[in-house]
C-alpha cells in the first residue's frame, strides 16, 4: 500500500526543460508526449533525439553521476507524436518489452486520411521494408524477407475530402499505419514518404493511447495524448478521444454532447462517469440497453436538460434504429403492441390492450437486405419504451440475433452473435440530426 501510494504521488503532467511533456512518471516508468519530428533515438542527421533529451532530464533532476539508465521498449516514426513508454530499470525494460514483443501492450493511433473509408476494417497484409530506402511497401504473402502486418479501423468522422479514423495495431512493423491504409486507398494525410501529397503539412497521425500493465504493480494503465490538430471538421471526435473505450465523439456544443455509445456500456454508469471526467457538467437526458450501441445525448446545462427530457417526453423527435433480425420479415410493417413490464426479472411481456399498467408501443420498419436467414432492418420509433424493438420484433417471429433475452439463442450461437445485432442509427432532436457512422453486418 505504501508503495501504490508513493505512486500516485509520482504521476503527473509536466515539462522538462527542454519541454518534453511528462504524462507520468514512477521508480520504474516513465510515460512522455513524444514531440512531432523528433527521432526517438540518435541517427544519422546528427539531430537531437528523444532518448538522450530524456537521459539528461533524469540526470538533472536527480543528479546522477554519469548517464542515466533509460530502456527504450517501443518507437514511433520521426514525424509521428504522442504517446511514449520508457523503463527506468532494466527489470522493467524486460517486462515491458515483453508486453511490446507480444502485443499485449495496445497502442492506438488517430489519423486524417484522404478519401472515404469503410465504417470499420481490418487490414492484413505483407509488408517489405527496403533497408537501402528505409522505406516499406506491401509486397505478395511469401516474399522472402516480408512479415505480417495487422491493424484494425474504425471511422470516427467523415468530411468531404478528409476523414478521421481510430486505428488499433496488432504488429509493430516499420511505417506499418502509413504504408497499410495507402495501400488500403487511403493515404494520410500530410505524408511526404508515402502520400506525396499535401506538400508542407504535418502528418495527421498520432499516438493518442497506450494500455500497458505497470512492470512491478501489475495493474492495467492507460496513458492518452490528444492530437494537436486544429480540424474543426472533427473537433468532437477529438474531444471525445479519451473516452474511446466507452463511446465515440460525434457532437459537442456549449448545450449538447452527442456520442456513439459502444456496445456493453451502462449510459448511466461507466460512459456518463467517462463524460463527466472530460466536462465539467453532464445531465443525461436519455438511455439505451448496455448491449445496445449508437447515439446517446446528454446536456451539459441544467437548462438544457430539462427542455431534451421535455422532448424525450413527449417523443418530440426521430429516432432510427438499425437491426438484423433472424429470419425474413414482410418487406415493411408497422407494428403496434401493448406490453407490461416486469420490474422484478427486468422482462417486459406482450398484454392484451387494456390490461391493467399496460403501456402502448409502435415501431415501423423496413427490410434493408437478407442473407436469406437473417435480415437488416431500418426500424423508426414512435414511442420509447424498455426494451421496445427487442420486444416487438420477437413477438413477431423476427427477434433480434444476439438477443438471448427475447430471442433464440440457438440461432445467436450458429450466428456467433453473443450482444444483440441493435443500433441506435439517427437521432433528430432540437434542430439537431445526429448519425453513428457504424453499420451492422448480415
Amino acid at each position: 500500500m505504501e508503495e501504490q501510494a508513493a505512486l500516485s504521488k509520482l504521476r503527473r503532467d509536466e515539462r522538462t526543460e527542454s519541454g518534453i511533456r511528462i504524462l507520468y512518471e514512477d521508480n520504474h516508468l516513465l510515460v512522455v508526449e513524444k514531440p512531432v519530428n523528433l527521432p526517438v533515438q540518435a541517427d544519422s542527421s546528427g539531430d537531437e533525439d528523444l532518448l538522450t533529451l530524456l537521459k539528461k532530464y533524469l540526470r538533472d533532476r536527480y543528479e546522477k553521476p554519469g548517464e542515466a539508465y533509460l530502456g527504450l521498449v517501443h518507437r514511433l516514426d520521426r514525424p509521428v507524436g504522442g504517446v511514449m513508454a520508457f523503463a527506468k530499470t532494466s527489470k522493467a525494460a524486460a517486462r515491458l518489452s515483453a508486453q511490446f514483443n507480444t502485443h499485449e501492450a495496445k497502442k492506438r493511433y488517430a489519423a486524417i486520411v484522404t478519401g472515404r473509408p469503410k465504417p470499420r476494417d481490418y487490414l492484413v497484409d505483407w509488408l517489405y521494408k527496403d533497408e537501402t530506402t528505409f522505406s516499406s511497401r506491401v509486397v505478395p504473402k511469401g516474399t522472402e524477407g516480408a512479415k505480417e502486418a495487422r491493424l484494425s479501423y474504425a471511422l470516427l468522422g467523415q468530411a468531404e475530402q478528409t476523414a478521421l479514423v481510430d486505428v488499433e495495431l496488432y504488429t509493430g512493423r516499420p511505417h506499418q499505419i502509413r504504408v497499410q491504409l495507402m495501400h488500403a486507398g487511403y493515404p494520410i494525410f500530410g505524408d511526404q514518404r508515402y502520400a506525396k501529397e499535401n506538400a508542407g503539412e504535418q502528418i495527421r497521425l498520432w499516438a493518442y493511447a497506450l494500455t500497458l500493465t505497470h512492470p512491478t504493480q501489475k495493474e492495467p494503465m492507460t496513458f492518452f495524448s490528444a492530437p494537436p490538430w486544429d480540424e474543426a471538421a472533427f473537433a468532437p471526435q477529438i474531444a471525445l478521444l479519451p473516452a474511446f473505450s466507452v463511446c465515440r465523439g460525434v457532437y459537442l456544443d456549449g448545450d449538447c454532447i452527442a456520442v456513439d455509445k459502444n456496445a456493453g456500456v451502462e449510459t448511466e454508469g461507466e460512459l456518463l462517469g467517462e463524460l463527466e471526467s472530460l466536462f465539467e457538467s453532464v445531465y443525461p437526458v436519455h438511455r439505451l440497453d448496455a448491449n445496445t450501441e449508437g447515439i446517446v445525448l446528454f446536456a451539459r446545462t441544467e437548462e438544457s436538460a430539462e427542455r431534451y427530457e421535455q422532448l424525450f417526453y413527449t417523443h418530440d423527435l426521430r429516432k432510427i434504429y438499425h437491426a438484423v433480425v433472424r429470419g425474413v420479415p414482410k418487406q415493411e410493417d408497422r407494428l403496434v403492441h401493448w406490453v407490461k413490464k416486469d420490474a422484478d426479472e427486468s422482462y417486459v411481456r406482450i398484454c392484451r390492450e387494456g390490461d391493467a399498467g399496460t403501456q402502448r408501443c409502435e415501431l415501423s420498419y423496413r427490410v434493408l437486405g437478407s442473407d436469406g436467414e437473417a435480415s437488416l432492418l431500418e426500424i423508426e420509433l414512435f414511442t420509447g419504451r424498455t426494451h421496445q424493438i427487442r420486444v416487438q420484433m420477437a413477438a413477431i417471429g423476427h427477434p433480434v440475433v444476439g438477443d438471448d433475452k427475447y430471442g433464440d439463442r440457438d440461432f445467436n450461437k450458429l450466428r456467433k452473435k453473443k450482444t444483440q445485432q441493435l443500433l441506435a442509427k439517427w437521432l433528430e432532436i432540437d434542430g439537431h440530426v445526429f448519425e453513428s457512422l457504424r453499420e451492422l453486418e448480415l
